[in-house]
């Protein structure tokens, strides 16, 4: 690929540091992917320029304007403390005519609803656990189609906000007591499903119309019998990922039939949910062999070393190759403007 004017957009408190050095591994942590990406690309010869984004659309409308990107590596996570509110960010970009990577407006705005995604994905035909979902207010009454355990999350919160080993309860007591605790520290309605017990397994998937898949990547505890749930102390907390002896690394032990059938239905939730660039599908597999949806995450986490990265350089994919495949399908991204006012 040729070297590009890129426009890095960050949430304005992530925005990384020239150097990782003094840095503590808390600090950085918060910015890592931030940091990871803008380097690289600037490493490969690229004009980058990053952007912090908060609370006001001026300064991108000014990037724009003014820099003329020839694409926005979108790394946006919210937008006025708002999680939802990425959606309308790259919906301003369409309306400026500006190419971006990952995700399109619909796709993430399906995605990002955990109950809307599960009903698309029922219509579908696509396995997911049972669910409900209690909205903020209501009393909480269990349905009796929805068989404990239950695992309870928020709706539309991502990067495990709310999510511990207490997410799994085993009563009407304890089913109220946590979703009035998602309720109340995450401000956001509570979706209740029946937990899969099994291993849990992550997939990306690239692509618009011709989708490529990577290799099934899973998660696993090899120091405690816990149950597989990828909480916010098993993705951030150091100490805890020692304690149960936290590992991620291509699944073993599948069939080549059961890769396939994976990636098929990988792909399936993939248009389904009207997904474009690059998404990682998040799965479990039961011990009898049935595969469960639990969610689709666009614009996954993209630091080196992490999951999607480390699956991408398995399929021989190196990081840099990665980048220049995600800013290649956002500036091909056959975004409506484009069949409207073609350049």
């Amino acid at each position: 690929m040729k070297n590009l004017r890129v426009l890095t957009l960050v949430n304005a408190n992530l925005v990384p540091p020239e150097s990782m050095e003094g840095k503590t591994d808390q600090e950085i942590d918060q910015w890592k992917t931030e940091y990871d990406v803008a380097t690289t690309l600037r490493e490969m010869g690229h004009q980058v320029e990053v952007l912090g984004l908060d609370d006001d659309l001026t300064p991108l409308r000014a990037a724009i304007l003014d820099s003329k990107p020839q694409v926005v590596f979108n790394l946006l996570e919210e937008f006025s403390g708002v999680v939802t509110y990425d959606s309308a960010i790259v919906s301003f970009m369409e309306l400026k005519r500006q190419p971006y990577t990952g995700c399109n407006p619909r796709g993430l705005l399906i995605s990002k609803d955990k109950a809307l995604s599960k009903k698309i994905l029922t219509f579908h035909r696509i396995p997911s656990p049972n669910f409900a979902v209690f909205p903020i207010g209501r009393k909480i009454v269990r349905p009796q189609k929805l068989r404990f355990p239950i695992f309870v999350k928020s709706v539309i919160d991502d990067a495990s906000l709310g999510i511990s080993q207490a997410s799994v309860v085993h009563s009407d007591e304890e089913l109220a007591a946590r979703v009035a605790f998602i309720h109340e520290h995450t401000r956001a309605d509570a979706l209740a499903e029946e937990f899969i017990e099994g291993r849990e397994l992550y997939v990306g998937v690239m692509g618009h119309k011709r989708l490529q898949t990577l290799p099934i990547w899973e998660l696993r505890f090899t120091k405690s019998d816990a149950p597989i749930i990828a909480t916010r102390k098993v993705k951030w907390d150091r100490n805890y990922q020692e304690k149960l002896g936290v590992e991620t690394g291509p699944a073993d032990d599948l069939t080549d039939q059961q890769k396939k059938a994976i990636s098929h239905l990988c792909k399936r939730i993939y248009q389904s949910l009207d997904l474009s660039g690059y998404a990682r599908m998040d799965l479990r597999l039961r011990s009898d062999g049935r595969v469960y949806v639990l969610e689709a995450n666009a614009n996954p986490n993209l630091a080196y070393g992490e999951d999607f990265a480390e699956s991408a350089e398995v399929a021989g994919i190196s990081y840099e190759e990665l980048l220049n495949k995600i800013m290649s399908l956002g500036i091909n991204y056959p975004a409506p403007w484009k069949q409207f006012h073609p350049s």
